[in-house]
């Protein structure tokens, strides 16, 4: 007898689905923070409950139809009002109600217990990155999708963390009370790393606060799990953790970065240096809406070779990058990048594509223009 070929692959289906099967959970993980592995052990509770409710409504019920049928002559019972009844039904359910309430508050004071943290960071959500504000240390920086193109455009194998590796990942030190401070500077976020349980929405106009500490130094990914615009899904959270020693020297970078950026200011650059580092910019800061060879996706957004911006007065071009574009998805860079890479990125714009201008913005020029607008 032959079978029928959809037959066949149902039963490849089939089996390839029970290879995958062998990996896959559908539970919770217990995480790396004292508050993760106390809201696991929450939920394993009330599974636990859920469970013998179950087990016991069912097989009441199973009990009831198969000793009770009609076919053996059972004769059904006639009653209402019966006051034992009720009280049962009602003081049992109230029982397992609180027995699951006490755990589950307690577990709530200890999630929102923010009370004297050890370092407090900043976290506002852009479209489509998040910036970090080391409050009182002088740091502050974004941190972008760091995917190439070409793994989104599937021309390029997917990498081990595609979507959810970063150019620069938050990073805090080990056993060190940590309270982020999360808010929005467009739409609502929400900054979520599942291994801390730390989920918050990001709200403009609003502050929510979380804290973690976390016990083993590693790596924990997230992401943005609001709908948040169209590169949604293009917005993950990286935290590295590090040991206090370690961190201490990082931080002693990044303070020495940030100062020798100041530096950069002032310096007279060549448009050779300001191209190089604009192409560079440019890819992490624009490139996902402009395309890389400055194309555009019309009508959203627009292409920037050969356009009216791009080849026109270099006063509106600096405007428009600086304070973006009411109305349109063109945000305002003024304070998400520094005057050095606002300046390079619109000269490697005016210069690109064989926009071919000529002309070269410098960090002071942007300086400048700011300045005015104060």
């Amino acid at each position: 007898m032959q079978r029928h070929p959809r037959v066949w692959m149902g039963i490849l289906l089939w089996l390839m689905a029970g290879a995958v099967h062998a990996d896959w959970t559908v539970n919770m993980t217990p995480g790396v923070t004292e508050v993760s592995r106390t809201v696991f052990d929450l939920h394993m509770t009330i599974f636990w409950i859920c469970v013998v409710i179950g087990v016991l409504v069912f097989g009441v019920m199973f009990w009831s139809m198969l000793m009770h049928r009609r076919s053996t002559g059972q004769k059904p019972a006639h009653f209402h009002e019966n006051t034992r009844v009720e009280i049962l039904w009602t003081v049992i359910p109230l029982l397992i109600l609180i027995g699951m309430a006490v755990p589950a508050t307690r577990t709530l004071i200890h999630i929102y217990d923010t009370s004297e943290p050890e370092l407090d960071i900043q976290v506002t959500g852009y479209q489509w990155k998040w910036h970090y504000k080391y409050l009182g240390q002088d740091v502050e920086f974004f941190s972008n999708l760091a995917t190439p193109r070409a793994q989104i455009d599937n021309r390029a194998p997917k990498g081990e963390h595609y979507l959810l590796e970063v150019d620069e990942p938050l990073v805090i030190p080990v056993g060190t009370k940590v309270r982020f401070l999360i808010t929005a500077a467009d739409v609502i976020h929400s900054w979520a790393v599942p291994a801390l349980a730390v989920k918050k929405d990001a709200i403009p106009g609003f502050v929510n606060e979380s804290w973690t500490r976390i016990d083993e130094p590693g790596i924990y990914r997230g992401q943005c799990t609001e709908l948040c615009g169209k590169d949604h899904g293009f917005m993950p959270v990286v935290v590295e953790v590090k040991s206090k020693e370690d961190f201490a020297v990082w931080l002693a970078e990044r303070k020495e970065q940030a100062l020798a950026l100041k530096e950069l200011t002032s310096k007279d650059w060549t448009m050779e240096e300001l191209m190089a580092r604009g192409e560079k910019a440019y890819q992490t800061a624009c490139a996902a809406c402009h395309m890389a060879g400055g194309e555009g996706l019309p009508p959203m957004f627009p292409a920037l070779k050969g356009s009216p911006i791009a080849v026109g007065p270099v006063a509106e071009h600096i405007g428009i990058v600086v304070n973006g574009k009411p109305g349109t998805a063109m945000a305002a860079f003024g304070k998400q990048l520094s005057e050095v890479d606002i300046a390079a990125i619109i000269t490697y714009e005016r210069n690109a594509w064989g926009n071919n201008v000529g002309d070269m913005v410098t960090p002071k020029d942007v300086l400048t223009f700011k300045q005015a607008q104060e």
